[in-house]
């Protein structure tokens, strides 16, 4: 059964709003929240642990999202229960892969190399001539963006392999959540799973933290920024668009991450780096002509 809070019309003027705002402001309002997290983070790991870190930005993000939704009490069932655990349990791991990742690479090319996941969706579900167009400029974009020198540094690479892999179970996984149109109720409760079955591998270095009220503030921050913002805003986008063009837009996240690592961080982005980035950008493009060609079909052939 639906909650009530969960539609445009019954939710406030920011739930009405990101349920109308255009995919391409909700992809980049999502990739500044998320990476200024991870900048945060960043900063964090000369005190703490990445995993631990990760670890308390699931936390801090489950809290802050069950506080905000009153969907997530009551009313699910079993199939959507497991499939809400199993999405909020490969989103704690994926964020705890990328903060291990981005401990040993720069946050522009570690997001990039993660994109791996995302373009095998998108491949998977592309099936116009366009879409094809897209994606290859897309590819080529990421893998220019991507030279990093990863021989000395096969840790890193391990780490962003595995988070990409679980970047892409987290698109289609989150999809189904996002149908069940509970607001970010799933999200919220799906993290709270998460957090829990991520205990042990965030828990044994959290001793500085529990200590520290500052660095304790700072890491729930971490999971308000990158999680509750950034991943409930991509809640409201995955109801409104398909698998293919999600996991296609979201080729703007190392573009964001690039920048947001430069003003941040000083992860100044060479001139291949820039070329990359025009690369994705016009791949974007491409597929954005695609999409406004298909709803002028739509429109011609259905008037009313």
């Amino acid at each position: 059964m639906q909650s009530a809070t969960s539609t445009p019309a019954s939710g406030g003027p920011i739930a009405r709003w990101l349920s109308t705002a255009q995919p391409e402001a909700l992809f980049v309002l999502s990739a500044v929240a998320q990476y200024i997290g991870a900048a945060i983070a960043v900063l964090l790991f000369d005190q703490v642990e990445p995993q631990t870190v990760a670890w308390f930005r699931i936390i801090g993000a489950s809290i802050a999202l069950l506080a905000v939704s009153r969907g997530w009490r009551s009313g699910w069932t079993r199939p959507q229960l497991i499939s809400v655990a199993v999405f909020g349990i490969t989103t704690a791991l994926m964020n705890i892969c990328f903060y291990l990742a981005i401990d040993r690479i720069d946050l522009g090319k570690g997001v990039t190399i993660e994109f791996i996941g995302p373009i095998t969706v998108a491949a998977v579900a592309t099936r116009s001539l366009r879409n094809g167009v897209a994606l290859a400029f897309a590819i080529v974009g990421v893998v220019v963006l991507g030279g990093v020198e990863v021989a000395d540094n096969l840790d890193g690479l391990f780490f962003i392999l595995l988070a990409s892999a679980l970047w892409a179970g987290y698109i289609v996984l989150g999809s189904r959540v996002a149908q069940v149109d509970r607001g970010v109720a799933g999200l919220g409760l799906g993290l709270c799973i998460g957090a829990i079955v991520t205990t042990p591998i965030g828990a044994p270095w959290s001793g500085p933290v529990w200590l520290s009220p500052t660095l304790l503030a700072a890491c729930l921050l971490v999971g308000v920024f990158s999680n509750a913002i950034g991943y409930g805003i991509d809640q409201f986008t995955m109801r409104r668009i398909p698998i293919r063009r999600f996991s296609l837009l979201l080729a703007l996240l190392p573009v964001t991450a690039s920048v947001i690592g430069w003003i941040a961080l000083d992860q100044q982005p060479s001139g291949l780096d820039i070329i990359g980035i025009a690369l994705v950008l016009v791949g974007v493009a491409v597929q954005e002509r695609d999409e406004i060609e298909r709803v002028e079909r739509v429109v011609r052939t259905d008037p009313a």
